[in-house]
């Protein structure tokens, strides 16, 4: 502020800015100027000669009904795989949703918790009321144990607020056994942002889409005296108790897990769920083939106790798995030759006899016609005679 009181005086003397006679003009001179002092692009001043009262914007959900108010700001559905879908456009407040809570409960949630995943859609939400926020983490967190995951700090009144998860909620909260992905666009911001970074840093989703915002949590617009020209501020900031070095999200948004266009994300998050309700079989099956085949028997009870301990929460992808599956069994084993490797599925062998040898090595079928058998020879064999009557035999 002090750097921003300077770089107004110089403007000032220099006369320079006074000879704008275009209110619009000045405004947007005044915006960047304002920017570029702060490096800070949520400050924005506004020649707004009609603009008005906080108040009546304040109230827009005071006479919508329930019915109403859950059409403009809340969708759900189930979709394929029994995977749950909830869309947030706005982050209620204490005050609805404690009006609102049972209503809420038997109409949306109810209809979610027994899904196998779930996906909170945060694309189209821009911002919310900061007293939303533990009852969104509340029901994604387990119930034994309350957590603080963030503390506020409020310039007008230059009051500190911690946040933390409920102890008890209406209804039941989604199982922390199952996984929550949360897609996010460029215009999420606020609120949402805050609550896309808390699930994030509690390692409790996976974050899929575009980086938010990066705006504040609670943006004010204040008249500057008592002209028409406006000033829009973030009053409020998130101190970021989770993550380190009390870094947040503000002014540089968060960065997704998964990156992808937004129009896609949902897509996206399908097929990371498609992927990881895979991840028990895949595991199952690789201990199976440890322990049936392995020549180092005496390494096998350690690496099936390594299979059964891993963690597999940020496996979004078959190259993460693939590398995690590697990394872990050769630091165990000591053996560079135990290799997992990713690869198209192949149809199936016919007849009855094909099973896991046929799995494992898939030998030539020796063919009946002669010229097929040449082939397959020419193939598999190469031999010459080297200068010096030396006889050479190569197998392939």
């Amino acid at each position: 502020l002090m750097g921003m009181q300077a770089a107004i005086q110089q403007v000032m003397k220099s006369r320079e800015i006074l000879g704008i006679s275009d209110p619009q003009t000045l405004a947007h001179v005044l915006t960047a100027g304002v920017q570029s002092s702060l490096n800070d692009p949520r400050l924005v001043i506004s020649y707004e000669p009609s603009t008005l009262g906080t108040s009546q914007q304040a109230s827009a959900f005071t006479n919508l009904t329930h019915k109403e108010l859950l059409q403009q700001n809340i969708h759900h559905e189930v979709l394929e795989g029994d995977v749950g879908y909830l869309r947030l456009d706005d982050i209620l407040g204490q005050e609805e949703l404690s009006e609102l809570g049972d209503f809420l409960v038997d109409q949306v949630w109810k209809q979610l918790l027994g899904t196998s995943a779930l996906v909170l859609d945060l694309r189209h939400c821009t911002g919310g009321r900061v007293s939303g926020i533990p009852y969104v983490i509340s029901y994604l967190h387990p119930g034994n144990t309350v957590l603080h995951v963030d503390t506020i700090y409020d310039r007008p009144s230059n009051t500190t607020t911690e946040i933390w998860t409920l102890p008890k909620v209406l209804g039941e909260r989604y199982s922390a056994d199952k996984d929550v992905v949360v897609l996010t666009s460029g215009r999420t911001g606020g609120v949402a942002e805050d609550i896309a970074y808390i699930l994030k840093q509690m390692r409790r989703a996976i974050i899929v889409g575009e980086r938010t915002e990066g705006g504040a949590l609670d943006l004010q617009k204040l008249r500057i005296g008592q002209s028409n020209f406006f000033l829009t501020v973030p009053v409020s900031r998130s101190l970021g108790p989770l993550g380190g070095g009390g870094q947040t999200w503000e002014g540089s948004g968060v960065l997704p897990c998964v990156g992808t266009p937004a129009e896609h994300a949902l897509e996206k998050a399908l097929a990371i769920l498609t992927l990881r309700r895979a991840l028990p079989g895949v595991v199952l099956r690789l201990q199976e083939a440890l322990r049936d085949y392995y020549t180092l028997m005496d390494r096998v009870p350690a690496l099936l106790h390594h299979l059964a301990s891993m963690d597999f929460s940020a496996v979004v992808s078959e190259e993460d798995l693939v590398t995690k599956l590697n990394a872990g069994l050769q630091t165990v084993s000591e053996d560079p030759r135990l290799l997992v490797r990713a690869s198209a599925p192949r149809e199936p062998s016919p007849g009855p006899e094909a099973g896991a040898d046929d799995a494992l090595a898939a030998a030539p079928e020796v063919p009946s016609s002669e010229a097929a058998r040449e082939a397959l020879v020419d193939s598999v064999f190469q031999v010459s005679v080297l200068p010096g009557k030396v006889g050479y035999l190569r197998f392939d």
